[in-house]
């Protein structure tokens, strides 16, 4: 049986040049790959998963209201071997369990790659969704500046401050956010409170 997998990390740690990788090793094998991104994705163009190390690949684009099993059915069915997922904590809980179906009953992998957590360490619903059904989870690591592990992911405001509230999403790359050991981010909105 085939396993629905879960590869997590914070921002900066592969995540995606680990995705597109995984992708080519696949193809290499003379093996067909459904690649798709969330909606809610679009910091490289609609339909573009990119990597921060300049790795690139078209994707098929699924909104929140899409059933992934329905489009498997209909256009995919007998035509791909693997589906590897990006940006997995942005597609919805029922989206994930679409997936979990295609892996339980048709036999095929499916790998997705994403965060854990938002900028207040709260899970992502598709995350949590993830850790509850895969097979296989696995954190992808990547380390703070002071060289301890980093876990958390640090949305900086544009003056430069740490943001503490706001929508949960808000996409974007270096400029805005860095990831951080939960130490570090605490010590910097310490700073803050006492300026």
């Amino acid at each position: 049986m085939a396993k629905l997998y879960f590869k997590y990390g914070a921002m900066g740690s592969s995540k995606t040049a680990q995705a597109l990788i995984t992708r080519f090793n696949y193809i290499e094998m003379g093996m067909r790959v459904w690649l798709i991104k969330p909606s809610r994705d679009t910091r490289d163009g609609d339909n573009v998963v990119k990597s921060r190390i300049g790795l690139s690949a078209q994707a098929y684009v699924i909104r929140p209201e899409d059933d992934i099993l329905k489009i498997y059915n209909e256009d995919f069915k007998g035509r791909i071997d693997v589906i590897i997922a990006d940006e997995a904590q942005f597609f919805s809980p029922g989206q994930i369990d679409e997936m979990h179906e295609i892996a339980a009953w048709e036999d095929i992998p499916v790998l997705c790659f994403g965060l854990r957590t938002d900028f207040m360490m709260h899970v992502f619903p598709g995350s949590l969704r993830l850790f509850e059904l895969a097979e296989s989870i696995t954190e992808i690591k990547t380390i703070c500046k002071c060289g301890s592990k980093a876990t958390v992911n640090v949305r900086f405001t544009p003056d430069g401050r740490v943001a503490t509230e706001g929508e949960q999403v808000v996409l974007g790359g270096n400029e805005t956010y860095r990831a951080m050991c939960y130490k570090c981010m605490q010590k910097l909105i310490r700073e803050q409170r006492e300026k």
